[in-house]
């Protein structure tokens, strides 16, 4: 396991079990997330879950996920195995459930009985976790849910991540799971220079070739070139989700009642009153420098085994 690997302990009780939910083919940054979920030895990485990102871009979005995170973890010399199939679209309404194998790993996790607590991220929309809570609402006190989504407060509206699911992310807020939720305008601090990805990642092994190359070609997708990007950087958005669980960024939060999101994704006053963690800003400095340090120890380290 990666946490024997580093000269630095982790002290008792201060470990985690963490499950990834990841559209890792939809866009560049999803790959950078899960390399640094699975190099931090805070994490006992029970599986990562392949999300689907609509039919906008692919028919078949959850199998593209499902493949991409296959290929990054053979990169790293992962097994395999810990790749699960999530839903394969937005769930229909807010009472229907798609038993995937991600949901059930979900459930399978949570009801387990562990002195280590679970987090479960999610890096697309929220389908995974409402399957999962539809399934076995007794998961709810047994879990926190960390989302990558959601416009900036307190008016919302259109984002990406929630416009995959707006149900899925109904039902979540209208449950008891614990949530923080990392909106665009925080997830999109965490700005980083191509060139110092050329510099700090593509030298690292074939995985930190793979990491780079996979964005930089990103870049050159309609969809990217839809956005006001300007071509010398990138915005490593779900690396936050990861961020939050390293460090702690206690003054970065405030508690604001759910919201009910409506159809055009904006906010409104909620009838189910439960605060939820909303993040206000957080250090992206620290992720970025967490993870060049990470991968580079990971590759050296291969190196050295031959």
């Amino acid at each position: 396991m990666i946490y024997d690997k580093y000269h630095y302990r982790i002290p008792e009780g201060k470990r985690v079990r963490l499950i990834v939910d990841s559209d890792a083919k939809n866009e560049a940054d999803d790959q950078y997330a899960i390399v640094q979920a699975l190099l931090s030895p805070k994490f006992d990485n029970r599986g990562i879950i392949a999300a689907h990102f609509g039919e906008e871009k692919s028919e078949h979005s959850m199998l593209d996920s499902y493949e991409e995170i296959r290929k990054v973890l053979a990169l790293m010399d992962f097994p395999e195995e810990l790749a699960y199939k999530g839903a394969v679209k937005a769930i229909p309404d807010e009472r229907t459930p798609e038993c995937s194998e991600g949901a059930k790993l979900i459930i399978e996790e949570a009801m387990k009985e562990s002195e280590d607590p679970l987090y479960v991220i999610f890096l697309g929309p929220l389908t995974d976790m409402a399957c999962a809570y539809l399934m076995e609402p007794r998961i709810a006190g047994r879990l926190t849910c960390i989302w990558i989504g959601g416009e900036q407060y307190p008016e919302g509206g259109y984002e990406y991540n929630l416009s995959n699911d707006i149900r899925a992310a109904r039902v979540v807020m209208n449950s008891d799971i614990p949530l923080w939720q990392i909106p665009r305008n925080v997830y999109s601090q965490v700005i980083v220079s191509l060139a110092e990805l050329e510099y700090k990642v593509r030298p690292c092994g074939e995985i930190g070739k793979y990491l780079y190359e996979q964005l930089e070609e990103n870049g050159h997708t309609i969809y990217a070139r839809r956005t006001t990007r300007t071509g010398e950087y990138w915005c490593l958005g779900d690396s936050p989700a990861v961020g939050v669980l390293l460090f702690a960024h206690m003054y970065s939060y405030d508690y604001v009642q759910a919201p009910l999101i409506t159809d055009n994704m904006t906010y409104a006053v909620n009838r189910h009153n439960r605060p939820i963690r909303v993040y206000r800003e957080v250090d992206g400095r620290f992720i970025l420098e967490d993870f060049f340090a990470k991968l580079a120890l990971f590759v050296k380290r291969k190196e050295q085994r031959g």
